[in-house]
């Protein structure tokens, strides 16, 4: 999952950058109002945490910008501001949930965890398929009630497979939703995860459509 920082102050940024990297994210950092905006011409978030009080452009008017532009990619708004009349604003504008500074890394992380569960239409943190479970919260993987030993990477690889399952996911997506700017991809890296996923999952689980992505086969496909 990919997450789009829009936050001015150095120290919460790094101590969000550094957190939620921790949390397998893949995350992006802007610190204006004017960097949100190109960076939010890419239609690649799967969340924005947008702060109020930004240089250049306001919290606000971006938020109201995206939503003027049908863009439903979920925003937590992350701001100093703690009057009501604030947060009402905040929500009216478009937010999908208000968090006031200063808060605790846990809530923050519990809050992105359910706006992206809402947004994929979940009530449940954890994801089941075919036996298979991944639950983001606490960061397990199990198959048939056996814990799986992954990598962050290969965490992240499964969970854009299972987000819903079933669903084509291309290699350039995956890659979206792995790094962040800045981060060298080399040109195998996906196929590599996909090769240690199967050998842990199975050799059918994880099937390749030609030329389009891959995708976790259903009980009765075979594997590509």
């Amino acid at each position: 999952m990919r997450i789009l920082l829009i936050e001015d102050d150095p120290m919460i940024g790094e101590s969000l950058e550094e957190g939620l990297r921790a949390e397998n994210y893949a995350l992006d950092w802007v610190r204006t109002g004017g960097e949100a905006q190109l960076a939010l011409r890419q239609d690649i978030y799967d969340l924005v945490l947008l702060d109020l009080g930004l240089p250049e452009r306001s919290g606000l008017e971006i938020l109201r910008e995206l939503r003027a532009g049908k863009r439903d990619v979920p925003v937590l708004i992350v701001s100093a501001r703690d009057a009501l009349p604030d947060r009402v604003l905040g929500l009216d504008a478009g937010a999908d949930d208000y968090l006031v500074k200063p808060f605790g890394l846990d809530e923050l992380y519990a809050r992105v965890r359910a706006l992206l569960r809402r947004r994929s239409g979940r009530s449940s943190s954890a994801i089941v398929f075919r036996g298979l479970l991944l639950d983001p919260a606490r960061h397990v993987v199990s198959l048939d009630g056996r814990t799986l030993d992954l990598t962050a990477r290969q965490f992240a690889v499964l969970h854009a497979l299972l987000d819903p399952p079933g669903h084509i996911v291309s290699r350039a997506q995956l890659e979206e939703k792995l790094y962040g700017w800045n981060e060298e991809v080399e040109s195998n890296t996906v196929d590599v995860f996909i090769h240690h996923l199967r050998r842990k999952l199975g050799s059918d689980f994880i099937k390749n459509v030609r030329g389009v992505g891959y995708k976790l086969a259903e009980a009765d496909e075979d594997a590509a």
